[in-house]
């Protein structure tokens, strides 16, 4: 589909400027951006379920592997990280996300067929996993600098929160369909569910029109990547949110390798109710976006985000409490207080990136911001992969909790602790 044939009503935006306040066609770009990225979340949200109980159930893993495994989806920001951004930037918003959707969707369809076959093995999980890091690199920095290029500037605080609630939704309905669908169809088959859910996303996403102009600067990319790098590490208020997000990153990074295998091995949880454990992150990343608008038109963005480091800290003290019903239970309201205080935290510093970020330099800016947080989730896997193999599941997430203190302590030490309000100008 050419750029003509997407939209006439595109047609105004070629500039790049967003469509106008209240506008039909704002309400009509953002709606289908919208639905597009929630099919596709409600799908990877089912896989982050599939994917590690396919490890735990059928190939049987251990702590270290399932590190491995989680690092997997991850480690392309260690590697790609800083130059998605400059690449981004080159090529039109909507074809690289609607491109990175059909790889994504490839790469998933390939382990039930593999499993048909009576050839899927662990190495074919880690890799499906890298291919699906590296397309989330290039099409999560294509996505968020395209959420300001089709929402004015008045609404991008609520279509934030918005999009943070929406997805909470999601990871609270994607790994509950995801549990029973491993228990009633089996892990593998439940992949379909994903694929299906991309090639839906890359459709809607073909249908909007191409709202960023590709740049022709031919600044070497090293220097385009170094300017970048320069802008957040430099600033104020910019680089310590960027380094509290690493820190929380790390945190969930260990989360995420150890929660599966310590709910089925320490817990003795059943598949189904394993995704539904899992989905009460969703109840408070939902309750946690949904009170965002308020609350930071009433206490102020920066205090909100330094309460929503406190928070999580409850909540991640809370995971590793008690066992067989009570732990459960534990586990659950953990997982929600600890979700609601990251969202609380993620959604205000997002939208301050969004709006304090000269439009040049944002693509570039999501990208240094996301390689370096989203880079400490791998490493927080394989270590904590490693430490659960080492020290015990629930031992490993008590240092994990232990280690959820620095997300505060960041903010506390920086200029954000004078701050009632994020700045919202460049």
């Amino acid at each position: 589909m050419t750029d003509a044939d997407a939209s006439g009503a595109g047609a105004t935006t070629a500039t790049g400027e967003p469509p106008a306040v209240g506008s039909p066609q704002a309400a009509r770009m953002f709606w289908q951006y919208w639905g597009a990225l929630t099919t596709s979340n409600l799908g990877t949200a089912v896989t982050g379920v599939a994917l590690p109980l396919t490890a735990v159930l059928v190939l049987h893993a251990t702590p270290f592997q399932m590190g491995l495994l989680a690092a997997a989806g991850y480690v392309a920001w260690l590697v790609i990280g800083l130059p998605a951004g400059a690449l981004v930037q080159r090529y039109p918003l909507r074809r690289v996300q609607v491109s990175m959707d059909l790889v994504r969707a490839v790469a998933v369809l390939s382990l039930p067929v593999a499993w048909w076959s009576d050839r899927l093995t662990l190495a074919h999980l880690v890799v499906v996993a890298l291919v699906i890091s590296f397309a989330d690199v290039i099409f999560g920095v294509a996505n968020m600098t395209f959420l300001p290029r089709v929402v004015p500037k008045a609404e991008l605080q609520s279509r934030n929160s918005l999009v943070s609630g929406t997805y909470a939704v999601t990871q609270m309905g994607g790994p509950s369909i995801g549990g029973l669908a491993v228990q009633l169809l089996g892990a593998v088959p439940t992949f379909l569910v994903d694929t299906v859910s991309y090639l839906i996303s890359a459709v809607l996403l073909g249908r909007l029109p191409d709202v960023h102009e590709p740049s022709t600067d031919t600044t070497p990319m090293r220097d385009r990547i170094r300017e970048g790098w320069h802008f957040v590490s430099r600033h104020p208020v910019m680089g310590p949110c960027m380094w509290d997000a690493t820190a929380t990153n790390f945190v969930c990074g260990g989360q995420m390798a150890l929660f599966a295998i310590y709910l089925v091995r320490e817990l003795d949880a059943p598949a189904g109710l394993v995704g539904f454990l899992l989905a009460a992150e969703g109840i408070g990343s939902l309750v946690g976006a949904a009170l965002v608008p308020r609350l930071s038109r009433r206490f102020g963005s920066a205090r909100l985000a330094l309460v929503g480091g406190f928070v999580s800290v409850v909540g991640a003290f809370l995971i590793p409490v008690g066992s067989g019903a009570v732990g459960w239970f534990a586990f659950a309201l953990g997982n929600v207080v600890f979700a609601g205080g990251v969202v609380l935290l993620s959604t205000t510093t997002r939208t301050y990136r969004q709006l304090a970020t000269p439009p040049e330099l944002l693509s570039r800016v999501m990208a240094t911001v996301r390689f370096v947080s989203w880079g400490a989730i791998p490493v927080g896997g394989l270590v904590f992969g490693a430490l659960g193999g080492w020290i015990g599941l629930r031992e490993a997430l008590v240092v994990l909790a232990v280690l959820s203190l620095a997300s505060p302590a960041i903010l506390l030490a920086s200029p954000v602790r004078h701050l009632r309000d994020f700045p919202e100008e460049p």
